[in-house]
């Protein structure tokens, strides 16, 4: 059993709290610019430019998604109070990977970029970014597990953690930790050796949804959709798409050889 006894709150200002979850969201969002940055100076076809329109799209773009998606999970909650829609916490993975995905590529279609080279090169950074933001989840003590008797469950203590004080629960935040750093090592294993643009993407979204699909059972939540988690609903649309794309283009540029 481990022990989490730190505030979920790391200081603040006058009035304001500011929690180690916000923190590391920030440090997220931070890492995916950072690395895309970093990829053009390594000779990715991308413009310093254009990875700063895009960070000025994609980030309002996947930080409204992902309150949407927040809220319309929690509904029977801010139903009751709908004045903390606005400007109250939480956010969804998924909600900022998409709505960051859909508005880069709706800029992309006024724009001259490249939209399925821009995701392959963004890609390994994503995963990477989902895995920094999840330790602020563990600090949170948000998007927690199950109860647990396993030996490495985890047990926070603070009054203000998100999840029951005292309860011993899978840390399904560590758990995807693993497993989003262990898809970044596949992607970046793979950079390089796959066509046509795009493939590296989609393989990320597909195993990422692959990961949110199976263990989201482990997690508490509640029902969305015939009794799966809104992340699980949300899984088997993105791998009925992402997959069969995926094929698709494969045999295109298979028989274009």
């Amino acid at each position: 059993m481990i022990t989490i006894s730190i505030d979920p709150v790391a200081f603040t200002i006058g009035s304001i709290e500011v929690r180690w979850y916000g923190i590391f969201i920030a440090l997220a969002i931070l890492t995916v610019v950072l690395w895309t940055a970093w990829q053009v100076k390594r000779g990715a076809r991308i413009s310093y430019d254009t990875v700063f329109t895009a960070a000025l799209v994609g980030i309002p773009s996947g930080l409204v998604l992902s309150r949407l998606l927040h809220v319309i999970d929690r509904w029977e909650y801010y139903g009751l109070y709908p004045g903390e829609i606005i400007g109250g916490g939480g956010l969804t993975a998924y909600g900022a990977v998409l709505g960051a995905t859909v508005g880069i590529w709706v800029y992309s279609r006024f724009s001259k970029m490249n939209f399925a080279y821009f995701a392959d090169v963004v890609a390994p950074g994503i995963i990477l970014a989902q895995a920094v933001g999840r330790v602020g989840c563990t600090l949170n003590g948000c998007c927690y597990g199950m109860e647990t008797t396993l030996p490495w469950g985890i047990v926070y203590t603070h009054p203000d953690s998100f999840c029951p004080v005292g309860v011993e629960v899978h840390p399904s935040q560590v758990y995807e930790i693993f497993w989003n750093l262990l898809v970044c090592g596949i992607l970046l294993r793979l950079k390089g050796h796959l066509r046509p643009d795009g493939s590296i993407y989609l393989i990320y979204i597909s195993l990422y949804s692959v990961y949110r699909l199976g263990t989201d059972f482990l997690r508490e939540g509640t029902s969305f959709l015939f009794g799966l988690h809104q992340a699980q609903v949300i899984a088997v649309i993105v791998l009925s798409v992402a997959v069969p794309i995926m094929v698709m283009r494969t045999r295109w540029v298979r028989a274009g050889e």
